[in-house]
């Protein structure tokens, strides 16, 4: 099943909790850079991401400290795996092809690439 795309605040707000592991709305608040968004934009936007799957909370009272569901990992693997197919007809090469053009990979980059790609072959041929 494919995950939910994140606004770009629900992402920023994602990526200070799966640094904080759990926080409530003023430890998420207290991340963000100035200009901070208001106490219930951020509040509001939990409770969306709440609806969305991502996260869940336990309540103190009438706070709630959240946490997420979904891992970073996982986030970033369905991300790029739709961004690869929409963009790039799901080929790698494509993708790599279109940072060589932009000149978005150096020559220290490009031999890393290279050597991961040998250690996937590798690891193929040894299966």
């Amino acid at each position: 099943m494919k995950m939910k795309e994140l606004t770009k605040a629900e992402e920023q707000i994602m990526q200070i909790l799966w640094d904080l592991e759990k926080g409530f709305v003023k430890d998420v608040l207290e991340r963000f850079p100035e200009p901070k968004p208001a106490y219930n934009t951020v509040s509001t936007i939990c409770r969306i991401l709440e609806k969305k799957g991502f996260l869940d909370h336990r309540a103190y009272g009438n706070s709630h400290q959240y946490y997420p569901l979904i891992a970073r990992d996982a986030y970033a693997r369905d991300y790029l795996n739709n961004f690869v197919d929409s963009y790039f007809g799901n080929s790698i090469e494509q993708l790599v092809s279109f940072f060589s053009k932009q000149n978005k990979v150096d020559i220290r980059e490009a031999e890393r690439i290279i050597e991961l790609m040998n250690n996937i072959k590798e690891k193929k041929n040894n299966a």
